[in-house]
């Protein structure tokens, strides 16, 4: 693994009030699939070149949890939702670019600034490449959902040898009424099976967060215990 720099970085909490966060990063100049898995496994998020997490020495509500896959059923409201979804088509391929991205991410996140009072700051060319396109290498992958001709949403996903990694996903906030954001995930958990994997990596459970405890409702999960180094043995319950 090539890493070209390590670092913490201070800053106001991203998911509660009143509160200061750590974030420690690795910018990794060329990652395998293997080691992007180990990563993962031991609480990393990535965009881009960037794996990051949250090491706050007096905190602990950021909680990485995953999906296990096998022990997953679908409930008649999660079939609801992929049924009414009949006429919303998607397509996987490598990360891209285009005017229809931008326009769609920037729609999401100033509708996000009205619904939830999110920090909105227009995203560039460069800084949307660097985070979701950039160092995709042999595992990063988006998945385009589209309604007739018309891109309605975008989710980002690592594919890895034991799961997927669930980075991202903004989607057009007039096709609500679809609950895309839900689809997406049970279209992951759907691949996961279907590819013979074993989890899906959610990323962040906090359970004051309303944009983070949503992830409880997706059970079984199970939760990474403490923050193991990168060459720590690692225990998920």
């Amino acid at each position: 693994m090539n890493i070209l720099k390590e670092l913490a970085l201070d800053d106001k909490c991203s998911y509660l009030p009143n509160k200061e966060q750590t974030t420690y990063f690795k910018i990794v100049e060329h990652c395998t699939t293997l080691e992007c898995q180990e990563l993962i496994e031991r609480g990393f998020r990535r965009f881009g070149k960037a794996f990051f997490r949250p090491v706050c020495t007096a905190c602990n509500e950021c909680q990485s949890i995953k999906i296990a896959v096998d022990n997953f059923t679908f409930s008649k409201s999660a079939r609801r939702v992929l049924n009414k979804a009949s006429l919303i088509k998607s397509f996987i391929q490598k990360p891209s670019l285009s005017k229809e991205h931008l326009r769609l991410f920037e729609k999401y996140h100033l509708y996000m600034k009205d619904k939830k009072g999110w920090e909105h700051h227009q995203t560039t060319i460069n800084n949307y490449y660097s985070s979701f396109v950039e160092a995709s290498h042999d595992f990063g992958y988006e998945v385009l959902y589209f309604y007739e001709d018309k891109l309605i949403g975008v989710d980002l996903i690592d594919i890895l040898y034991e799961g997927i990694s669930s980075i991202y996903f903004y989607y057009d906030p007039e096709f609500s009424h679809y609950s895309l954001g839900r689809l997406s995930l049970y279209n992951q958990i759907k691949f996961a099976k279907n590819s013979h994997k074993k989890w899906v990596y959610l990323g962040y459970y906090v359970q004051d967060c309303p944009s983070l405890s949503y992830k409880a409702e997706y059970k079984p999960y199970l939760t990474l215990q403490g923050r193991p180094e990168l060459y720590d043995d690692y225990l998920w319950i």
